[in-house]
Formats: structure tokens, C-alpha cells, sequence
């Protein structure tokens, strides 16, 4: 078993891509090593230990690492990005892309998130234990396939575009969502336990969207078959009277998107 704890020295300024945090890229490395490893701030490339005082603790493979970091790293972009195993706890708030591309593992960040928290994700689980900013779970600029795997649990609330492209793995957002949550769904389940404000499922062509809370604005290509009790969606299971529609029938002849909503 290893544990490396991280703590930031201080407030840093200008944000800092820092993708080496990841249990496989620090794993039976000397403090030293950890320590020179090297990140990313604007246009210089600067050692680890410029940002971070460095603790290490035991030796394991990825699978038996946990990455502690302890205290606010809002500034710090990229944590976690394309982990495979292992686990990250993040103790304070985490900056954009935490979790990106990941395939395996754990990462658990008990404050907020920035934008961009676990895109193209494909495997492993997400928890952040706040609140997260726009594009939870998307594609990037330019691609139409998002996350495809894993879990994301946000217990707060999440602004807009979550799910872009979602084509598989679970989002659950324990607050509100902004604008055009699950925007391009094609595969996949998110379910929002709060209120959405408009473009819910907007260009959705496949997967399950489902939300407890109110529809400020509802996307009117969406097509109405009927009540259900208690739906049963992958591993959830939903308590109460919902009704589901079909869509979105604006983009697509025959979508096999459906959204689920809570009446009452």
C-alpha cells in the first residue's frame, strides 16, 4: 500500500496542468522523482515540488495507491486525467478536467469542481461533494462522443451542458442542472434529483435522462407515451409517478432517446 499526500505551497496564480497526478505516474517513485516530475504553467514547464510539498508513504502497485491532496487546488487542471486505477482524494475544491479520461479508479473531491469534470470519461467513479461547472461528463470541442463509461455522483448542483454526447456510463446529480443538460445523449443515464432550466435533452437521439425536480422550459420536440410507476433505469430504481416522453424528435424521424420526469 502507498500514500502520497500533496499539499499545495500556497496560493498559486496562474493555473497549472498538472496531468502527472495519477496513482500510475507517481507509483514507485522516490520523493525526489515525485517531486521533479514535470507540470505545465502557461509557456514553462516547472518541476512538481514548486507547487506541492511531497509526502510518501509505503510502496504499491497503482491499484494500491492513494493520492491524497490536501487543501484547494481550483488552479490546478487536469488531476486524474486518463487514470487507470488507484485513487485520488482531493481535499479542498479541484480545478478543470479533474478526472478526464479516466478508465478506472477512484477520485473523490469534497468541495466543488470545475468545468470540463470527468469528460470522455471510460471507467471508474467521479464523486464530487460539491458543486461542478459546465460540461460534466462531455465530449470536446469538436466531437460528438462523450463519456462512455464509469459514474459520476455530484451532490450539489452542476451548470450547463452536462452529458454532451453521452453515450454510456451513469451521471447523477444530487442538485439543479442549467442549460441543455444532456444535449446530444445517445447512450447512457443521467438523472437529475433537482430542476432543470431549459434544452433538457436537446438533440438527444438515444439513453435516459431523468429528473425529479421542475422544467423551466421544455424542449418541445419531445413527444409524450405515458405514465410510469416507479421506473427502473439500469441500477436505479425511482420511487413515485413519472411521466416519460420520447425524443427528440426535432433532429431525429425515429430518436430512441427517453426522458422520465417526476410529476407533482
Amino acid at each position: 500500500m502507498a500514500e502520497i499526500v500533496l499539499k499545495p505551497k500556497g496560493n498559486i496564480g496562474i493555473t497549472v496542468e498538472a496531468e502527472v497526478i495519477r496513482p500510475d505516474m507517481l507509483v514507485m517513485k522516490k520523493m525526489g522523482e515525485i517531486e521533479g516530475l514535470q507540470v505545465w504553467q502557461g509557456s514553462e514547464q516547472l518541476p512538481l515540488g514548486e507547487f506541492f510539498d511531497v509526502e510518501l508513504t509505503g510502496m504499491g502497485s497503482p491499484e494500491e495507491t492513494t493520492i491524497v491532496i490536501d487543501g484547494d487546488v481550483s488552479r490546478v487542471k487536469y488531476i486524474g486525467k486518463g487514470m487507470k486505477a488507484g485513487k485520488i482524494e482531493i481535499h479542498g475544491a479541484a480545478g478543470m478536467h479533474v478526472g478526464a479520461e479516466m478508465a478506472g479508479g477512484s477520485i473523490r473531491v469534497h468541495g466543488d469542481a470545475g468545468s470540463w469534470a470527468g469528460m470522455e470519461m471510460k471507467g471508474g467513479l467521479l464523486q464530487i461533494l460539491g458543486s461542478a461547472g459546465d460540461h460534466v461528463g462531455s465530449a470536446y470541442r469538436g466531437s460528438w462522443r462523450g463519456m462512455t463509461g464509469g459514474q459520476i455522483l455530484i451532490e450539489g448542483n452542476a451548470h450547463s451542458q452536462v452529458g454532451g454526447g453521452l453515450a454510456g456510463g451513469q451521471i447523477v446529480i444530487g442538485g439543479n442542472v442549467e442549460n441543455f443538460c444532456a444535449i446530444r445523449q445517445n447512450g447512457g443515464l443521467i438523472l437529475i434529483k433537482g430542476n432543470a432550466i431549459r434544452g433538457l435533452g436537446a438533440e438527444m437521439t438515444g439513453g435516459t435522462v431523468a429528473i425529479l425536480g421542475s422544467i423551466r422550459q421544455f424542449t418541445p420536440g419531445f413527444v409524450e407515451i405515458g405514465p410510469e410507476e416507479n421506473p427502473e433505469l439500469g441500477d436505479l430504481q425511482l420511487e413515485g409517478r413519472f411521466v416519460k416522453f420520447s425524443g427528440d424528435f426535432a433532429i431525429h424521424k425515429n430518436p430512441k432517446g427517453l426522458l422520465y420526469w417526476k410529476e407533482g
